[in-house]
């Protein structure tokens, strides 16, 4: 008979306003999701997650059972995501322990999908006994990073295992003899990117209390920073396995299933040919894969090793593609800006200007002409709209309307005082008629 105790606490942290995380704690069954997707895809996907897994367990409560349970939360999430489109993308990570009965011994089994993680603390000793399913991770176990480097590699968020994010998933499963003593931590990842095994396994060696114990892990989260999350569910073995000889934790292989599929699971402590996998563990020592795990993890670093080069030919092509669209927008306005005249004053002279009344986005006005017309040599009923700006097509037709305006004004002088030397002289060329300003009312002409 196997007795546990068990406590939880969670937190939205610092920086997030909304917690996406969930905890499932039962007499028999302990879970963390951390959802992904939005404010509302997150919280969608774990309360799914966690919904789906505890009514299937109950169903099957054994290690099968929870395998199965957590394939079922999968398929929730996907479904719903795909039923619904503005949760498209949505999903969720998982690490779920079940105390179920197998040839009449109590055992644990416990599930994960993601970068959730399980502790097992056995006698002064923290093992983390699930393995993350995240890219930097993935490239630790293929010889590439140092866990040095991963913990600071700019891709160690990117998942590569999560529920609801395709119709099938993976998922790792472990049997573990529980120990009278042992304490189990499950956690998202808000706990472990902010405080270190050595200061979780001092706080697991130093408080007795599992719900203090889970309450002082998610203060030190938020001390540390509080950038995520943060979920914790503890439970200790209170009554339960005193046979040191007898195995402790085992990882068992099981074969990946589509929900399509017929065949059913490998069975978790039952003979299968699956069992020839099952890589005990001793103490803190690290998982050890199986060929085909080993092989599989190989493949997908190259598969990341691949989309970390920095150029490649479609890369460059759209690059040279992106350029092109940004040169020729460049032009268009440039050319928009500067394809234009018009006529201001500057210090009471007409002047005229190359460009848009008032500038462009990428071309200023630049004076190109002093005409040495004053306002005082135009019709004052324009003066207001050339303290604006007279916008004009050409050059040509900027020095023509000047001009139009001087002769315009001389006019009206001539007609007002036709005797001045000027105007015999305009009324001798045939010249001295009124010139029509655009946008001006001009004055009537006297006949000479």
């Amino acid at each position: 008979m196997t007795l546990l105790r068990s406590a939880s606490a969670t937190d939205t942290g610092l920086v997030r306003s909304v917690n996406q995380d969930l905890a499932l704690e039962s007499p028999t069954l302990f879970a963390v999701a951390d959802g992904m997707g939005g404010h509302a895809g997150g919280e969608v996907a774990a309360r799914l997650a966690i919904d789906t897994l505890a009514v299937a367990f109950t169903r099957n409560a054994s290690g099968a059972g929870l395998y199965e349970a957590v394939r079922e939360a999968n398929a929730s999430v996907w479904d719903h995501s795909v039923d619904n489109p503005e949760l498209r993308g949505m999903g969720t990570t998982m690490t779920a322990a079940a105390l179920v009965e197998e040839d009449g011994r109590d055992v644990l089994a416990l599930a994960n999908v993601g970068d959730s993680r399980s502790y097992r603390f056995h006698e002064g000793e923290l093992t983390q006994i699930t393995a993350d399913h995240s890219l930097a991770e993935e490239m630790v176990r293929a010889g590439e990073l140092t866990e040095a480097e991963a913990a600071v590699h700019p891709h160690r968020h990117i998942l590569t295992r999560a529920l609801g994010v395709s119709s099938a998933i993976e998922v790792d499963l472990w049997r573990i003899q529980p120990r009278r003593g042992d304490r189990y931590v499950l956690c998202s990842d808000g706990l472990t990117n902010e405080i270190t095994d050595d200061q979780i396994r001092e706080v697991l060696a130093t408080v007795a209390d599992p719900q203090e114990v889970a309450d002082l892990l998610v203060r030190a989260a938020r001390t540390h920073g509080g950038s995520d999350n943060i979920t914790v569910v503890i439970f200790d073995v209170v009554v339960g396995e005193d046979d040191e000889d007898a195995p402790t934790v085992a990882a068992v292989e099981v074969d990946f299933v589509t929900p399509s599929s017929d065949e059913p699971p490998a069975q978790v402590g039952s003979p299968s040919p699956a069992d020839e996998d099952v890589t005990p563990l001793a103490g803190p020592e690290p998982l050890r894969p199986s060929w085909w795990a080993r092989r599989r993890s190989r493949r997908k670093a190259r598969k990341a090793a691949r989309g970390r080069r920095l150029i490649t030919l479609r890369s460059l092509l759209f690059v040279v593609l992106a350029a092109g669209v940004v040169a020729a927008g460049w032009f268009v306005v440039r050319w928009y800006d500067s394809n234009a005249y018009y006529v201001g004053v500057n210090n009471n002279e007409l002047v005229i200007y190359h460009g848009r009344v008032g500038g462009g986005v990428l071309y200023s006005p630049v004076e190109v002409q002093r005409t040495g017309v004053t306002i005082a040599d135009v019709p004052s009923y324009v003066v207001p709209q050339l303290n604006k700006g007279v916008p004009e097509s050409s050059l040509d037709s900027a020095q023509s309307y000047v001009a139009n305006l001087k002769r315009t004004q001389i006019a009206t002088t001539c007609v007002q005082n036709p005797a001045l030397p000027i105007c015999a002289e305009l009324a001798k060329l045939g010249t001295a008629t009124t010139t029509t300003v655009p946008g001006a009312v001009p004055p009537t002409t006297k006949a000479p």
